[in-house]
């Protein structure tokens, strides 16, 4: 009797991804991706239904993707994808346990944040000092994320009334979760002046509600925001994430106020950046200390 199709157990997954877990169009479309190649590797190796699955068929999909010369981050990315896949069949009882369970992959080395220094950052942000809809966008786009360390995703989903004129950004997290998060004053200056005098001259038919419009009229992606930070400040909108919560910490904020104001569900995340302030701690200590 012909087994579960592993590519329709592929397309439920996914269908079930999007239905319950609320995970950005991002994040899918890396699932799809990754699952699109085990599920290809599957089949050159002969196998087409998730009971022919097992710790063999994941050990080599493993292997062909470190001969095929992709980066540790990238195999444990997509192992953990095929992992979760298979952990979730297991669960729903369409195969006995999950074959990937204890399969190891390579470590990946932690790297750290980088961050912009904060004099440096003051003075590109300082620059984009034109009058016209896009430098009034554009300034505010980058002031909202350094300000309040928002996501590119979170910032591209905001839409006219999340900035509340008290100072404050109503923001959907990942897992859907809401988190409200304060926007300082030179932040909640640009965006009201991009508001008030830009967007109106960006706006077209289909707008909408969406709070950040590009040239055409049309809401602004993901990609157009990354672009456009690129080309503003060499670099790209995780930096200024990055450097929001560095500059917290280098100033004396616990890592628990941190944690909450990047939606961190672990504070092991967050951890992350006490090794860089502890860079800078170190580095102040040896440039000031007479006798370092």
């Amino acid at each position: 009797m012909p087994g579960q199709p592993l590519s329709s157990s592929v397309s439920a997954y996914l269908r079930r991804c999007r239905a319950e877990r609320g995970l950005s169009p991002h994040t899918l479309d890396a699932y799809e991706r990754d699952l699109g190649g085990f599920t290809t590797f599957a089949h050159r190796y002969g196998v087409d239904a998730v009971e022919d699955i097992d710790r063999t068929v994941v050990r080599r999909y493993i292997a062909s993707l470190s001969t095929r010369g992709y980066a540790p981050r990238t195999i444990a990315r997509r192992t953990s994808t095929v992992r979760a896949f298979l952990a979730d069949l297991a669960r729903r009882g369409a195969i006995p346990s999950n074959p990937a369970a204890g399969v190891s992959q390579p470590k990946v080395p932690r790297s750290l944040p980088r961050s912009i220094p904060s004099g440096s950052l003051g003075t590109l942000l300082d620059r984009i000092d034109g009058e016209g809809p896009v430098d009034l966008r554009d300034r505010a786009i980058l002031e909202l994320i350094y300000g309040s360390g928002l996501r590119v995703a979170e910032l591209a989903s905001l839409r006219l009334g999340d900035v509340s004129p008290t100072g404050f950004v109503r923001v959907t997290g990942k897992g859907s979760k809401d988190r409200t998060v304060p926007v300082p004053g030179p932040a909640l200056r640009a965006v009201q002046r991009y508001v008030a005098s830009g967007r109106p001259e960006l706006a077209g038919p289909n707008s909408g509600d969406a709070l950040w419009i590009g040239v055409r009229g049309g809401p602004m992606g993901i990609r157009a925001i990354r672009t456009m930070t690129h080309r503003r400040i060499g670099s790209f909108p995780h930096a200024l994430r990055h450097s929001f919560a560095t500059h917290l910490l280098e100033n004396g904020a616990d890592l628990r106020s941190v944690q909450d104001l990047l939606g961190h569900t672990e504070l092991a995340t967050t951890q992350l950046y006490t090794s860089v302030t502890r860079n800078h701690m170190t580095e102040t200590y040896e440039r000031s200390h007479p006798r370092a």
